[in-house]
């Protein structure tokens, strides 16, 4: 299926913008190589920086959907509702690597745009990771820990192979796109929790 104007301008400035940087990368080149017109550039986006925000709004918007849908789900106790979340937004990273690659690089610079994203998306993800870890140490299933540290930790594991991705490609020969990939980083992810997080099966036994 031919796609539209305005998703062919989408996938040429994340291609771009991944290669050349969002500064490095004209409204020219953006038209040229999605073959469009650069004035529907403008219609559609109101320019570079509109195209920068959708970008931004587009990936969060939908990050967000799927983590409030998967922590929402019943679950039988609070480590699997983490492990949930987590396979929940990996899934969904390596289904748009090039998009989340460009978005969690650009989050790194401090711009306006990014203090606004930082005050209302990252917000609520924080909300979401802290209720999931007093939960699990209300009902004894993680050990005591700052949520804070614990947070920096799981973010780590989640932006990783997307900041890193031409190593894990070019030096690893690992492929974010593939089956693979998400089966074998979610059980490294998964080990973590299990061995860091939670407490372990004897001192529950134990308590």
């Amino acid at each position: 299926m031919k796609k539209s104007p305005k998703e062919a301008i989408m996938e040429s400035a994340i291609t771009l913008f991944n290669r050349n940087g969002y500064d490095g990368t004209s409204i020219r080149e953006i038209a040229g190589h999605a073959n469009v017109n650069i004035a529907n550039i403008s219609y559609y986006f109101k320019g570079k920086h509109g195209l920068l925000e959708y970008c931004f709004t587009s990936y969060f918007e939908k990050y967000m959907e799927i983590m409030e849908h998967s922590y929402s789900l019943v679950l039988f106790s609070a480590t699997e509702r983490l492990k949930n979340v987590v396979e929940a937004i990996i899934d969904f990273q390596c289904s748009h690597p090039h998009l989340t690659r460009f978005v969690l690089r650009e989050v790194s610079i401090d711009s306006q745009v990014v203090r606004e994203i930082m005050s209302t998306y990252y917000v609520k993800e924080r909300f979401y990771f802290t209720k999931i870890l007093e939960e699990g140490m209300r009902k004894k299933e993680f050990k005591k820990q700052t949520i804070s540290y614990s947070i920096i930790q799981l973010k780590s594991f989640l932006s990783m192979p997307f900041l890193h991705a031409n190593y894990l490609t070019e030096v690893l020969h690992v492929f974010l796109h593939e089956s693979y990939f998400i089966t074998k980083y979610l059980g490294e992810i998964n080990k973590w929790i299990d061995e860091v997080i939670c407490l372990d099966k004897e001192s529950l036994s134990i308590s």
